[in-house]
């Protein structure tokens, strides 16, 4: 993994600024150093400058960038991001066409498909990427991001030249390019967030490359266009038969990103997602003689404090221990004290740019930190509930009568904060349903599909559309804060494709929650840890955290001078502090409660701070 920046202009001539415009562009690049603290490096032409932050994986000496091919006098540069995990399958595709390699690494296969299929090439891979290429034949920049948006890529065409880079940070660094905050964005905080339109950098003026799609930047100006869809379609297999696909696609995913030329680890909470890809791996370390190393989270007091709701029915501990033993790991349990997970939700932010998911991000990034200093890759479980139908809202009355976000039915909770004049202004009810209405108009329907289940099928699409989305981007940003690269086989383009069409009686077979991935994990697990119920990302139950938010939110309120105090109503705000928290009813997905929203509110008030964000309605 690594981070990229640049930008491009075909009708200038970059020769005589190429000094200043070097400069320029390892400035951005510099922003990214925390992506790519290996190596770096920059390329300028007559129309193009690249910057290149390496976190070295694969091939550690052939892998450097940016990285150019000459073809009949041409030359064509790539910079990307991510890993190529049908690598071999390309390589050998390729040199049956008569390409010649002289590296290992993924980054020449990337670039000499491309040479070999142009902007088709997007179509041939299978990984997590974000990259750009300077084509001199044809004149233009080519921009792809990989199907499902695990790696970032944002733009802004400034000028007549399009910027682009991993992180917004990079784009501030040009010239013209500011942090302005319009309606569009404060909708997108108070009544989206921490979740984003797709396409929508928040930021006015500043988009993203969407997941499966791709942009051709020349003379013309911008064409984006998908290459990737997810579409609809009958299911001819039986459920026996889907069981048994399933298990070969996820281990064959598995199998695929344990390539590393560097240490790798897993994420291990003892829940059923992260115990599959443990198992698997640990299984294919051991066939090595190796021994796989594994993580466990948790939070100061929480053997003290923890109490079963029905969004989290109990505590990882015991389960992660018990599958360590079981897959004989090496195995470490760490630990987030109260002051270091509030510490960290400035942190996050600098990471990510904009106010995230609170001390979900937080902590998220402690434990990253922590995870580098003995390793440079893991794999985690992200993603099965969004595919295999794992979260409350797929099986709540709600979820189907109601005409919104199931995960954020109530915006009220945090509508209601904002100053009265604030709220009319935005509007925000009336623009999260546009947003929910247009992603309902994306759904791919089949013809003659009952109206439950096409139900599901929408529900289903949210979820990977939406929320999956959010929790790729902030796995990517809080890792990569730290030069840690996470790989989540579950987001395999295949794996998706195929559980999306399989009927919702597959999912949750006789009754039971995500049970075609249970069944197909049934080799590999205990009986016990296939079964065991979901509890998502694990949260703190210490009262000291909230007592420390609590604090700090109340010296923000206490100071005038603090920029949020020009969107908040501070009586309404200090209500909210004095009410007991519930931990019980989540604002957004499953986690995000009181404590959550006092975490949001810092957040912001930090953001706007520390970006200088201007704020214009």
């Amino acid at each position: 993994m690594c981070g990229i920046a640049g930008f491009c202009d075909y009708q200038d001539d970059f020769t005589d600024e190429a000094p200043f415009l070097g400069r320029l562009v390892r400035r951005m690049g510099n922003t990214l150093r925390h992506r790519g603290p290996d190596e770096k490096g920059i390329f300028l032409s007559g129309h193009a400058a690249f910057a290149h932050q390496r976190l070295a994986v694969v091939d550690i000496e052939g892998g450097k960038q940016p990285m150019t091919a000459y073809v009949g006098g041409y030359r064509c540069t790539v910079v990307y991001n991510g890993e190529l995990y049908n690598s071999d399958e390309l390589r050998r595709e390729l040199e049956a066409a008569g390409y010649l390699f002289e590296t290992h690494s993924d980054t020449e296969v990337l670039l000499k498909c491309y040479l070999h299929y142009g902007p088709e090439c997007a179509k041939k891979l299978n990984g997590i990427f974000a990259f750009a290429v300077d084509d001199e034949k044809r004149g233009c920049c080519f921009l792809c991001r990989d199907r499902f948006g695990v790696k970032p890529l944002f733009y802004a065409v400034v000028g007549g030249r399009l910027v682009f880079g991993s992180e917004i940070k990079a784009l501030f660094e040009y010239p013209g390019i500011n942090p302005v905050i319009d309606r569009q964005g404060l909708c997108e905080v108070f009544g989206l967030g921490p979740a984003r339109t797709a396409g929508v950098g928040v930021y006015r003026g500043i988009h993203e490359i969407k997941p499966g799609e791709s942009a051709l930047y020349d003379k013309g100006g911008l064409h984006l266009r998908p290459y990737f869809k997810l579409q609809s379609y009958e299911h001819p297999d039986s459920y026996e038969e889907t069981v048994k696909h399933v298990r070969d696609l996820v281990e064959d995913a598995v199998t695929r990103q344990l390539v590393s030329d560097v240490p790798l680890c897993t994420f291990l909470s003892g829940g059923l997602d992260s115990s599959v890809i443990t198992a698997l791996a640990a299984r294919n370390y051991a066939a090595g003689g190796r021994k796989l190393s594994t993580y466990s989270f948790d939070f100061a007091g929480n053997d003290r404090y923890f109490h079963p709701t029905a969004f989290q029915p109990d505590a990882d501990a015991p389960w992660s221990q018990k599958m360590a033993e079981y897959c004989k790991t090496d195995h470490k349990v760490l630990i987030c004290n109260n002051v270091s997970q509030a510490d960290c939700l400035y942190d996050a932010v600098d990471a990510k740019d904009l106010p995230g998911m609170a001390d979900v991000d937080s902590s998220l990034l402690y434990f990253c930190r922590l995870i580098k200093r003995e390793h440079v890759v893991a794999v985690s479980g992200e993603c099965a509930d969004e595919i295999f139908g794992g979260y409350p809202w797929f099986h709540k009355k709600e979820a189907f009568e109601g005409h919104c976000f199931p995960w954020s039915p109530d915006l009220s909770i945090r509508t209601n904060l904002l100053k009265p004049e604030i709220a009319d202004a935005l509007d925000i009810g009336e623009y999260v349903n546009r947003r929910y209405e247009e992603s309902i108009a994306e759904v791919p329907v089949l013809e003659g599909e009952d109206p439950r289940e096409k139900r599901r099928r929408e529900i289903s699409f949210l979820n990977i559309r939406w929320f999956m989305s959010t929790l790729l981007d902030r796995k990517d940003r809080m890792s990569m804060a730290s030069g840690l690269e996470v790989r989540v086989p579950y987001a395999d383009h295949r794996i998706v494709e195929y559980v999306f069409n399989a009927p919702w009686s597959f999912k949750n077979h006789n009754g039971v929650v995500k049970a075609l991935l249970r069944d197909a994990a049934e080799p590999w697990l205990p009986e016990d840890v296939r079964m065991r119920r979901k509890s998502p990302y694990p949260k703190t139950h210490n009262p000291g955290y909230e007592s420390l938010l609590r604090d700090r939110l109340t010296r923000i309120l206490e100071n005038d001078e603090e920029p949020i105090h020009a969107l908040i109503d501070k009586k309404r705000v200090e209500k909210f502090l004095g009410e007991k928290s519930d931990y019980g009813k989540p604002w957004f997905g499953q986690l995000m409660a009181g404590p959550q929203m006092m975490a949001y509110l810092i957040e912001i008030n930090y953001w706007l701070k520390k970006y200088g964000v201007q704020i214009e309605l």
